[in-house]
């Protein structure tokens, strides 16, 4: 190659030419915010390379989403409202925050695991529109759960209720990126579950959780005290996803793969699983 004469000038862009594409990472949190929140983000592509990357950013979109749900909480107690207000609070921002597709999730895996009926029948109960009596039953006490035990945290000063909201937040999504690994089929064609199951390579879904339990550590150490909150905070962590990953299993066995309601079931099963054992001592 020759180098070019500094004293001609460029040629001029052709505004024809056809934007630059996004990278890999940008395309992934396109996915990951558009699919998995309520955020004003339009997903540009929807192929397996864009849902494997999505699903290892998932605890990116958890993150944000748990501070912003903390950060209301923390406002209504600076304002003088107690524990138990700034704990419904922040449940409610985080529902809101993903349109309560993960309760909705939760409720249609819990009617159609309790139904006792063969996978077709429990994915065809899991695919109605209405709520049945498992699901109800689910809703009321994982809510319940989730109210009283930040409310408790909250009890203990602000930056330990926020820390415990935004990491229970990140697990959540943590567990999203496990069900998301290879070797993880999908119980049906169409949906988000056949869009992303088995995108994500084993090594890097396990890495994930372990950066999730390692960085919640500090977290814990920061709102919990020293030695005894980082222990706690990952050990929570690593609790949690134990629990998702039962439920992964059982669903597994029962439905013969995931779906869009499995991993809104795991989400909430995880988030519920963080905040009670950092209640515990």
């Amino acid at each position: 190659m020759t180098p070019a004469d500094p004293a001609r000038p460029e040629d001029p862009a052709d505004p024809t030419d056809p934007a630059p594409a996004p990278s890999a990472l940008a395309t992934g949190l396109r996915f990951a915010f558009g699919t998995l929140t309520v955020l004003p983000v339009r997903v540009t592509r929807w192929d397996r390379d864009a849902a494997r990357t999505g699903m290892l950013c998932a605890p990116v979109a958890g993150a944000v989403v748990g501070l912003a749900a903390a950060a209301l909480g923390g406002v209504l107690l600076l304002l003088g409202a107690g524990p138990p207000v700034a704990a419904v609070a922040t449940v409610a921002a985080t529902a809101a925050l993903t349109r309560g597709l993960h309760l909705d999730g939760l409720a249609d895996v819990a009617d159609g695991l309790g139904s006792g009926r063969p996978a077709e029948d429990a994915l065809r109960i899991m695919k109605q529109s209405d709520i049945g009596p498992f699901g109800v039953l689910t809703l009321v006490l994982v809510l319940l759960a989730q109210t009283a035990a930040l409310a408790e945290l909250y009890a203990d000063g602000w930056a330990t209720g926020a820390s415990a909201a935004a990491v229970a937040a990140v697990t959540a999504r943590a567990a999203l990126t496990l069900a998301s690994r290879a070797g993880v089929p999908a119980a049906r064609p169409g949906g988000l579950g056949a869009a992303v199951a088995g995108t994500v390579p084993v090594r890097a879904a396990y890495a994930t959780a372990v950066a999730v339990a390692v960085l919640a550590a500090p977290v814990g150490a920061a709102g919990g005290g020293a030695v005894a909150g980082a222990v706690a905070y990952a050990a929570a962590v690593v609790l949690a996803l134990c629990c998702g990953e039962s439920l992964l299993r059982h669903c597994l066995r029962r439905l013969g793969g995931v779906t869009g309601d499995v991993y809104g079931a795991l989400a909430e099963t995880a988030a519920c699983a963080v905040l009670v054992v950092l209640t515990l001592g």
